[in-house]
């Protein structure tokens, strides 16, 4: 099935504004609840897979609770696999600028595990005043942005991911609680998974890139070739054109497809204090181009 083939259902073209040619739209009209019709949720599934992440403002009425409810609608939520989840809550991770959460690196979320989740679903809860606002990268439109030559060669590619990397070189000006929030909670277990650098969409069809901050090498390179290749595939993923940037308000849902996007969250609100929740919807075991799927190493 590719993207255009996938259905529409209830809402009008009004409704849904893209933001960008390549990624993102703002879907309007629409408050989020478990109560939402099976139609509803179909047509907002089909909306993130065409357009990577969606947003949704207004929509203080949710509280931890409700956003568990309506993810549950998306698929199985998955607590994240070494950080806290907020007490009460079946799989909230609460990002808080004050207590090392500035996810300030390109990355897919959780790649470090073989069935990294499917979908993201991101919460507003403090905001600052200015700055601290996301971007997300559309890695199907990255991966068709390559010459045919460096596709044939990515397709052949395999990476190591792991939760255990140079948080030294990553974040040079982390302060000395964001460092020990690292080693002591994100670092508690550490995982290591090979996957493809192509991942094939299970619904759309098209071809991702996996990479991201918790690569550490590829397969059949050392260190600093890997860095190289890295920073060479990295820069088809960040290009402008095919990012999407979202000014977060108080209340404002975005909704991502794990597995065909990159996101970074804009380190660029000094001391001000910023707050989200995440829910984390399972995924499945990529398979590369090859048929081959990823493997978990530790």
């Amino acid at each position: 099935m590719t993207v255009h083939d996938l259905p529409t259902a209830s809402l009008s073209n009004g409704d849904v504004v893209p933001l960008t040619p390549n990624i993102g739209a703002e879907i309007r009209n629409v408050l989020l609840s478990v109560d939402l019709p099976a139609a509803l949720i179909d047509e907002i599934k089909s909306r993130i897979a065409r357009y990577k992440v969606v947003f949704f403002r207004g929509q203080d009425h949710l509280d931890d609770a409700a956003q568990e409810g309506f993810a549950k609608r998306l698929g199985t939520l998955v607590p994240h696999p070494t950080q806290h989840i907020r007490e009460g809550s079946a799989a909230i991770l609460e990002l808080d600028s004050g207590h090392g959460g500035r996810a300030d690196q390109w990355h897919t979320d959780v790649t470090f595990v073989p069935a990294y989740p499917k979908y993201s679903v991101l919460r507003g809860i403090t905001i600052p005043d200015n700055g601290g606002d996301t971007i997300w990268a559309n890695t199907a439109a990255a991966y068709e942005a390559l010459p045919d030559s460096l596709k044939r060669f990515a397709d052949s590619l395999r990476a190591i991911h792991s939760n255990a990397y140079d948080y030294a070189s990553h974040r040079p000006k982390a302060t000395a609680a964001e460092r020990k929030h690292y080693e002591e909670v994100f670092r508690s277990k550490t995982f290591q998974t090979e996957h493809p650098v192509v991942r094939v969409h299970p619904e759309t069809g098209e071809r991702t890139l996996i990479l991201g901050s918790f690569v550490q090498r590829f397969v059949g390179f050392d260190r600093f070739a890997s860095a190289k290749l890295y920073e060479l595939f990295q820069a088809y993923v960040t290009a402008p054109e095919n990012t999407v940037r979202w000014r977060w308000k108080t209340g404002d849902v975005a909704i991502w497809d794990n597995r065909a996007t990159q996101h970074v969250a804009v380190n660029d609100y000094g001391n001000a204090h910023r707050v989200v929740r995440r829910v984390t919807i399972d995924g499945d075991v990529p398979v590369g181009t090859d048929g081959r799927a990823s493997i978990a190493l530790q």
